[in-house]
C-alpha cells in the first residue's frame, strides 16, 4: 500500500447495479469534501497503470473513487458497448453522491459516451472532463493501418506496465444504444472536452461535435500530439493533469 500512503485510507468493495450486476470499486479517502470519479475506457478498468498514476497526482486535493464497469476488471457480467452500462455508473452515484457536497467525473473514451447518456438526466455530478468521447458508437473509426503499432499494440501486449489492468468481457453489441450526440445538450453542468490530436481510435471530430451541442459553462483542449484517452495520461502527463486541476478548481 506504500502507493497510496498520501491516502489514509483506502477502501475496496463491490456495489450492485439494478440489474443485479456487481461492481467493483476503490475508494482512496482522504477526509476531502469533495471527490473525483475516475471512468474508465474500453478494455481498461481502474488498475490501468495511467488511472492508478491519476488518482495519485489528484489525491492530495480530493478524494478518488474509481470504479470497473460490467465486463472490465473485476466487476461481474460481459460489456454490452454502452446499452446497460449506465446502470452501473448511477449505482455509482448512488453511492458516492450523498457523502460529498461536489462530486467531479472524469470518464475517457466509451466510459465518457455512458457518462454522456447518464449526465443527461441525472444531476448528481457538478463538473464532468470528458475525454475522448465517441459522439456516436456506430460511427467509430479505428484506422488500423494509422495505428501507432509501438504506442499502443505494443505497450498493451508487450509491456509490463501496459498489460496491468487490461481486458474485456465482450456482451452482444446489437442491443439498443443511445446516441452522445443526441444528448450532450441537455447536459447543464460545466463539461470540458479532451481529444488528442493524434487519436486514431476515435477522431478529434467527435469531441467537436460534442462541444458545440453543449450551451452551458464549456472548454475544449486538444493536446499536441496527444493519443487516445488513458494513453493521454501516459504520455502527456503533465499537460493533462494540468488542465484537469485547473478545470476543477474553477468549477467545482
Amino acid at each position: 500500500m506504500d502507493e497510496y500512503k498520501q491516502f489514509p485510507a483506502v477502501v475496496s468493495g463491490t456495489l450492485t447495479t439494478v440489474d443485479r450486476q456487481k461492481i467493483s470499486f476503490q475508494h482512496f479517502k482522504n477526509g476531502c469534501r469533495d471527490v473525483i470519479i475516475i471512468a474508465h475506457g474500453y478494455y481498461n478498468s481502474k488498475q490501468a497503470v495511467a488511472l492508478q498514476q491519476l488518482a495519485r497526482v489528484l489525491g492530495g486535493e480530493y478524494d478518488i473513487f474509481m470504479f470497473d464497469f460490467r465486463g472490465h476488471g473485476k466487476s461481474s457480467g460481459v460489456f454490452t458497448w454502452t446499452s446497460r452500462e449506465g446502470n452501473d455508473l448511477r449505482a455509482v452515484l448512488d453511492f458516492i453522491a450523498p457523502q460529498y457536497s461536489r462530486k467531479g467525473l472524469i470518464a475517457f473514451s466509451i466510459g465518457a459516451s455512458i457518462s454522456i447518456n447518464v449526465l443527461a438526466n441525472d444531476k448528481r455530478v457538478d463538473s464532468f472532463v470528458c475525454v475522448s468521447a465517441p459522439s456516436d458508437m456506430a460511427k467509430i473509426e479505428y484506422w488500423v493501418l494509422a495505428l501507432d503499432w509501438r504506442g499502443d499494440a505494443v505497450y498493451t501486449l508487450l509491456d509490463p506496465a501496459g498489460r496491468i489492468g487490461k481486458g474485456v468481457r465482450p456482451g452482444p453489441f446489437w442491443l439498443a444504444k443511445e446516441k452522445p450526440i443526441d444528448n450532450v445538450a441537455k447536459i447543464t453542468i460545466p463539461v470540458m472536452f479532451m481529444h488528442g490530436s493524434r487519436d486514431r481510435v476515435i477522431r478529434p471530430w467527435h469531441s467537436e461535435a460534442l462541444y458545440k451541442k453543449v450551451s452551458g459553462v464549456k472548454k475544449t483542449i486538444t493536446i499536441k500530439n496527444g493519443p487516445h484517452a488513458e494513453y493521454l495520461m501516459r504520455d502527456h502527463p503533465g499537460q493533462f493533469v494540468a488542465e484537469i486541476k485547473n478545470w476543477f478548481l474553477s468549477t467545482l
